[in-house]
């Protein structure tokens, strides 16, 4: 069987919390947010987690388990650019899943998580997104589909008039098959509005080379609730 593996991604400043604590850092009910996320992602069957750490690193260092693997983003280059600082982690992952976590999104439920694994193994795909429905969706990530295939995300920025339109939102959390992150890093450039890897960018990548991208929608809008 498959392992599952979690990354998550904590190196963001946070800088709309005016705060001079690490967002990930502030605590919810006794534990940091960060906590939150490894905790959950433990019940939800990951069996290795690393956490992408950039600012204030070394205090978020402090804050983690033994067992949690870290690995430095020393600039905010995109999502993309994090997880490719984690590349070690993934490295011999060929055929092992990869759960792409946001350290500031705690209520992640472990049920999602292996409901979403549970879909993504089912339908064979090498990557697939979860997703909301938001009424208001202005600001996330459009999930761009063709009935059950995922065609792409498209950012805020980038949306045309009709994607903009879209209510169902990227969460931020993806399922990737190991080979599949690692051949879709090398593939992703900063040709956006925001000069910067974004991961999504490796769906498209994904599908164009003939893997299958999916997506998962959650019941509970609450999965992807964030911080902010």
């Amino acid at each position: 069987m498959n392992d599952l593996h979690a990354l998550i991604l904590a190196a963001g400043e946070g800088t709309r919390m005016k705060s001079g604590k690490a967002k990930v850092l502030h605590e919810v009910g006794g534990r940091t947010l960060l906590d939150h996320v490894i905790k959950n992602a433990r019940e939800g069957g990951a069996d290795q987690i690393g956490v992408i750490i950039g600012h204030q690193k070394e205090a978020v260092k402090e804050s983690l388990p033994e067992d949690v693997s870290t690995y430095v983003q020393e600039e905010q280059l995109g999502t993309g650019h994090a997880v490719m600082q984690a590349a070690p982690f993934f490295e011999d992952a060929d055929e092992d899943d990869i759960l792409i976590l946001c350290g500031d999104a705690p209520l992640v439920r472990p049920e999602a998580i292996e409901a979403m694994e549970k879909a993504h193994k089912s339908s064979g795909n090498d990557v697939t997104v979860m997703s909301a429905i938001f009424e208001n969706p202005f600001g996330y990530g459009r999930i761009v589909r063709d009935g059950d295939n995922l065609l792409r995300i498209t950012e805020q920025k980038d949306c045309t008039e009709e994607e903009k339109k879209i209510q169902e939102i990227n969460s931020g959390i993806y399922l990737f098959k190991g080979s599949a992150l690692k051949d879709a890093l090398g593939k992703i450039t900063t040709d956006n509005a925001q000069n910067e890897y974004y991961l999504t960018d490796a769906i498209e990548i994904i599908r164009k080379d003939g893997g299958r991208a999916g997506v998962f929608t959650t019941d509970d809008k609450e999965d992807i609730a964030a911080v902010n």
